[in-house]
């Protein structure tokens, strides 16, 4: 899985349309193949600084859709950023969840219970 986090601190007059353009590519990149999330984030803080955390099942998927032109559209943002986006790439072999917590806390079932 490939998980990417892009962090883009829009100039405060221009948030809105910032918004409004990340907002209009989540269902398009959502149905790309491949896709396993898509999600865009504000501060709570710092509303004017978003977070896009998009997760790919496979290497080739999301190499496919950084060459679309989704991510093109992404880029050509710069010109509502205060500072260039930043992009972290991370590549994940393997998860776990709720289970390991509760097994390193010793609460294998009594977790719901709580």
């Amino acid at each position: 899985m490939i998980i990417i986090r892009i962090i883009m601190e829009a100039l405060m007059e221009k948030r809105t349309e910032m918004m409004q353009t990340l907002l209009s590519m989540i269902e398009p990149a959502q149905r790309e193949k491949g896709c396993l999330s898509y999600d865009v984030f504000c501060g709570l803080e710092d509303n004017h600084v978003f977070n896009l955390i998009e997760e790919w099942k496979t290497r080739e998927d999301f190499d496919r859709h950084i060459r679309s032109e989704r991510f093109s559209v992404l880029l050509g943002t710069k010109s509502l950023l205060a500072k260039p986006l930043e992009i972290k790439i991370h590549t994940v072999s393997h998860s776990e969840g709720t289970e390991l917590v509760n097994a390193l806390r010793g609460k294998a079932e009594s977790i719901r219970n709580v």
